[in-house]
């Protein structure tokens, strides 16, 4: 992992995490925890609205935290109720981060390959539905970035498993002089509850 997000991860500080919030999260990391238990493999599916923003973060900061605690049976996606494009602040925070990024493809949707290792296939990000090709079709959980897509879609095909994590968008500083400060609050936080409940999974 580069050393720079490695400094980054040790510096989350999950005494931040309120009781409520660990609550929240309880559900997804006895998920974890059973599947692990059961020797099975994980496929998890971030999802949100617009696949811009929320679902990305949580997404590739999964994945990272999968790697940082060697739980290597673990695989993450991300999709949308609706494709747009990754947001460029989402990737830009997580490159202040210690993330590399390489763009892939242009066009109004592009292809983003995101790093955080030296020797691992990057996570790869672009915006699509959450049952695009791309993504796993059977025996994957759902976590469900935001309220919207969380009561819009009462039905997602294929998931064994249904969670709800529900973080706020940081959209709404898209025109405001807090914007870059906002998005990275956010990123700060997914990275920070991944973290919380990866470092569980390896207590059990």
């Amino acid at each position: 992992m580069f050393q720079r997000l490695t400094e980054y991860i040790k510096i989350l500080d999950i005494e931040s995490i309120s009781n409520e919030r660990k609550d929240v999260l309880t559900p997804f990391i006895s998920y974890l925890k059973a599947k692990l238990n059961s020797g099975e493999k994980i496929t998890l599916n971030f999802i949100c609205t617009h696949n811009s923003r929320r679902s990305h973060l949580s997404q590739i900061w999964a994945q990272a935290m999968a790697e940082y605690f060697q739980l290597n049976q673990i695989q993450c996606y991300s999709g949308g109720t609706a494709s747009t494009a990754v947001y460029p602040m989402t990737i830009q925070v997580l490159v202040g981060a210690g993330f590399e990024s390489i763009k892939l493809s242009q066009g109004e949707n592009p292809v983003i390959g995101i790093k955080y290792s030296e020797d691992t296939h990057p996570v790869i990000a672009f915006s699509k539905t959450f049952d695009h090709p791309f993504n796993p079709s059977i025996g994957f959980a759902a976590l469900m970035t935001c309220s919207d897509a969380d009561e819009n879609c009462p039905f997602i095909p294929g998931t064994e498993k249904r969670i709800t994590l529900n973080y706020h968008d940081p959209k709404a500083f898209d025109d405001s002089p807090e914007k870059e400060q906002k998005y990275e609050e956010r990123s700060r936080q997914i990275a920070t509850e991944m973290f919380y409940v990866f470092s569980n999974l390896k207590k059990s």
